[in-house]
């Protein structure tokens, strides 16, 4: 249910709710980055195939996010665009971190089979708990006074 303002009127879920979910978007997230990188590659490279191969994923991740993990909560009178800005912007501060431990790994093991993919997924990790605390304080937080119980 939602009030006129866009705010839920239906009770939050659980942070462990949230938790699971979250995880299983940075999975679906991380196919994502996965295969946009496996496609771009070959033209951008293992560095600009990472940009928006993080793009791609961070988009996705949004949108399973805020139908899945965080629902129900109000868009705190933004559009949807200027919502999607917000979450790529809180995002970007774990995609520093995701993005760096990536390179980092790429270059201390440029000969592991697959190296690239493995880099992904270190740098998906390193970035989850930052972006997981940003979504849901900054970006999917409930608007206060939402909740009439």
């Amino acid at each position: 249910m939602t009030a006129e303002n866009g705010a839920s009127t239906t009770p939050p879920r659980s942070v462990i709710h949230q938790l699971f979910w979250f995880g299983v978007s940075g999975v679906l997230g991380l196919l994502v980055d996965m295969g946009v990188l496996w496609l771009l590659t070959p033209w951008l490279g293992l560095y600009g195939g990472r940009v928006l191969s993080f793009l791609c994923a961070a988009s996705s991740t949004w949108a399973f996010n805020r139908r899945q993990t965080f629902s129900p909560t109000g868009r705190q009178g933004k559009t949807l665009a200027a919502e999607y800005l917000a979450y790529l912007g809180t995002m970007s501060v774990g995609g520093v971190i995701n993005y760096s431990a990536y390179v980092a790994f790429v270059q201390h093991f440029p000969d592991w089979p697959g190296s690239a993919m493995w880099g992904v997924a270190v740098g998906s990790l390193a970035g989850m708990c930052v972006n997981f605390l940003s979504a849901r304080f900054l970006i999917f937080r409930r608007i206060s006074g939402s909740n009439p119980h």
